[in-house]
């Protein structure tokens, strides 16, 4: 009776069992179990510190990581910063590159618009000096033709002169043909020639 009662209670704990079936039992079974039962609840035990200590370092691991992503995570957080930086100042360039370029633009565009005025003004001027050089040639010419017939003229009164014609010839003095090749007379005194030059005086 006592074997068949302890038998169930050998599948089962100590804490399990009832008085009664603590009873049955024989005081090397109790020993046995108790036995038996502390060392599971020292393997448990043993086991358990090994879980907690797996699990310590899978912790460590995971907060070492952490702290090394927290550094890149810094170190990306500062670049971040210097790019932005570069980013800012690169585009104030690019601003100032810009208006300076436009600056450039508008003061080439009125040097220009300067210039044209300059050169149109610098033309009609040049225009203006060609034709007046054009009328002085053509009185320059007109003057040299007045000077040739007032010399034969001249020479035609020494000649039908009875006083001498070197005497008569003197006062006319160099001819000047208004070219500026003469020293004494002017281009634009003709009479002084033609009284020069009379036999009257």
């Amino acid at each position: 009776m006592g074997s068949e009662a302890g038998e169930p209670a050998a599948g089962r704990a100590l804490a399990q069992l009832s008085d009664s079936e603590l009873g049955g039992c024989s005081k090397e079974e109790l020993v046995r179990r108790l036995r038996q039962e502390e060392a599971e609840k020292l393997a448990a035990l043993v086991q358990r510190g090994r879980l907690i200590q797996g699990v310590n370092r899978q912790l460590q691991e995971h907060l070492r990581e952490i702290r090394e992503l927290k550094q890149v995570n810094e170190r990306l957080a500062a670049e971040n910063r210097e790019l932005r930086d570069l980013c800012c100042f690169l585009d104030d360039d690019r601003l100032k590159a810009k208006r300076l370029a436009r600056d450039w633009q508008l003061f080439g565009q009125q040097a220009a618009r300067v210039l044209r005025d300059e050169l149109a003004a610098c033309l009609h001027k040049l225009a203006g000096l060609e034709g007046l050089q054009e009328r002085l040639a053509a009185d320059n010419l007109e003057l040299k033709a007045l000077c040739l017939a007032l010399e034969e003229e001249c020479v035609a009164r020494a000649d039908s002169s009875p006083v001498g014609s070197s005497e008569l010839s003197l006062p006319c003095g160099p001819r000047d043909l208004g070219d500026g090749s003469s020293s004494t007379g002017s281009v634009g005194s003709p009479d002084q020639l033609h009284l020069a030059c009379s036999p009257e005086d």
